[in-house]
């Protein structure tokens, strides 16, 4: 009798599961993340044993990147990546990109077979995070203590020596914490810091805004298409700590210039609004609103990034279009082969 009652409890589930998912935004944002993190723990856990055979070796994040790029098929997220030929470089650069959400984490994943030898900086607090904690800190993730900012620099200055010599990318969060409030925040002097005292260029990474498909207080997080652009590294050489704020200020100014422009590329490609929203109008000529989810379709096999597949965004009259503008693919586009 008991085994039934479990039996009837797991139908019970596996029916209001695809209903709650298409019902309730709400149930879909945590269901998409609980996804995210179970999958990443498994993941930790499969790798963990292999990456004991080279510990503290970035390259194992190449390995994780392999594993971990097939939950953003999952969860109906597109990683465009421009500049491939630029992240691609065998040389040691300072990264900054900008920081919206966790999902950043899931682009850089989708290539990190572009980078090879790219490690980042991240907070403590990740270490104790279980299975996930043990891979990063193997694959040679740098921890550091936010709290203890001269400690912190510490660390990160002790490690230019290896960026150097191993010719590794190192990246960095300079907003710290992440927002997605579609813009570009004030940055923290940490990663200049190093940049200057190693002598090291900056490569600036930009995430498109992901207000197109995520809000994180209504909790909705749909399907979505991000362009990530890798820009030219500003070079660091001959400068000292007093020229930070001047380059701080050079860096940040480029990476909002960009963000901007291509995160109004994929609103005018969609047909969408900076809160992910188009206005349609249904048979009875009432206005209703759609999300990014219904205009980017969750097949991503076949169409590639922005490809037919990608649905067509409907204008005011109700009536299909083509999109109102060509996307730009600029040489060094990376476009995952699935």
């Amino acid at each position: 009798m008991i085994a039934s009652w479990y039996e009837i409890l797991l139908i019970c589930g596996i029916i209001l599961l695809p209903i709650c998912y298409e019902t309730s935004h709400k149930f879909r944002y945590n269901f998409k993340f609980f996804v995210y993190y179970f999958a990443v723990m498994i993941n930790s856990l499969i790798l963990i044993p292999a990456m004991l055979f080279r510990a503290k070796d970035v390259r194992n994040l190449v390995w994780a990147g392999a594993f971990c790029r097939h939950i953003s098929t999952v969860l109906g997220l597109r990683w465009e990546l421009r500049g491939a030929d630029i992240l691609s470089r065998d040389e040691a650069y300072v990264i900054v990109s900008n920081h919206q959400s966790s999902l950043d984490i899931l682009g850089m994943f989708d290539f990190w077979h572009v980078m090879q030898k790219c490690t980042v900086i991240a907070k403590k607090e990740l270490l104790y995070t279980g299975p996930f904690g043990v891979a990063a800190w193997l694959a040679g993730l740098i921890y550091i203590d936010r709290k203890n900012p001269a400690k912190a620099h510490s660390v990160m200055n002790d490690c230019t020596d290896m960026l150097k010599e191993k010719r590794i990318k190192l990246w960095v969060f300079p907003e710290g914490t992440r927002r997605n409030t579609n813009e570009i925040h004030a940055f923290k002097k940490g990663a200049f810091h190093v940049a200057v005292s190693s002598q090291l260029p900056i490569m600036p990474v930009v995430y498109s805004s992901y207000s197109t498909f995520l809000d994180d207080k209504a909790k909705i997080l749909n399907n979505g298409h991000v362009i990530v652009t890798t820009l030219e590294p500003i070079e660091t050489k001959g400068l000292t700590t007093e020229d930070i704020p001047a380059l701080m200020e050079r860096v940040r100014n480029v990476m909002i210039e960009t963000f901007k422009a291509t995160s109004k590329e994929i609103e005018v490609k969609y047909g969408v609004n900076g809160n992910g929203l188009a206005t349609t109008l249904n048979s009875g000529g009432k206005g209703r609103f759609r999300y990014l989810d219904e205009l980017i379709k969750p097949k991503l096999g076949g169409g590639g990034v922005g490809g037919a597949d990608a649905g067509t965004p409907l204008v005011s009259n109700g009536s299909s279009v083509k999109q109102m503008v060509p996307p730009l693919v600029p040489d060094g586009v990376h476009r995952r082969k699935d």
